[in-house]
């Protein structure tokens, strides 16, 4: 008759989320231009999605009201005030891990950022708000085809914003904390033109400092 191995059962300790947060305020170092998905753009791909054909055909551009364009690039809260997508600043001290070689995906999931509002034509995106105000800024820039055009958005000078960030103190500790959001705005940044930019260089926006 087989003999019953013994199972030696090993107990895990798992102790609760250590969690903390603090708010920090940013100074913007640089112009902060926000340019947000257009809603007429969502809408015909949402249109061709449906109906499995393109909203226009015509060669000839509409024409485009600039004042149109540039409401159009901001983030505005359900109380009316300007703002930035929380996410950016998430993001901005994730990618900042590469520059201190910490591990990107447990970054992710120890890092989070707790917003100050909602958008309020998309309720689902959370807002940092902007202290500053928007003026129109126009520049030129080339589409996929090389095609040069004029872009209108939204830009701040002389902005800041209080971040509310929540972190993992088993992972970091406060002052590591402040020294990745520093990274982040002095090397990485956030919105149109930042260094950090998945198309480009940048241009010096959206700089930071604490």
């Amino acid at each position: 008759m087989a003999t019953k191995k013994a199972v030696e059962k090993s107990i895990v300790a798992i102790s609760p989320p250590n969690l903390q947060t603090a708010e920090f305020e940013i100074k913007g170092l640089a112009p902060l231009v926000i340019h947000r998905f257009s809603a007429k753009t969502k809408a015909a791909m949402k249109l061709k999605m449906e109906t499995g054909k393109a909203a226009s055909s015509k060669k000839n551009r509409e024409p485009k009201d600039t004042d149109v364009l540039f409401e159009e690039s901001r983030y505005i809260s359900t109380e009316g005030w300007d703002g930035f997508h929380a996410g950016a600043i998430r993001s901005a001290l994730i990618s900042a891990c590469q520059l201190v070689a910490f591990d990107m995906k447990l970054a992710k999931i120890s890092i989070f950022v707790i917003p100050d509002g909602w958008d309020k034509h998309e309720p689902q995106i959370p807002l940092i708000r902007i202290y500053g105000t928007p003026v129109k800024q126009e520049d030129m820039a080339r589409v996929a085809t090389k095609q040069p055009y004029v872009t209108v958005r939204a830009a701040y000078h002389n902005w800041s914003a209080k971040v509310k960030i929540r972190w993992d103190a088993d992972q970091f500790t406060t002052q590591n904390i402040t020294n990745l959001l520093y990274r982040a705005g002095v090397q990485v940044g956030i919105g149109e033109g930042r260094p950090d930019s998945k198309k480009s260089a940048g241009l010096g926006w959206g700089l930071f400092g604490l």
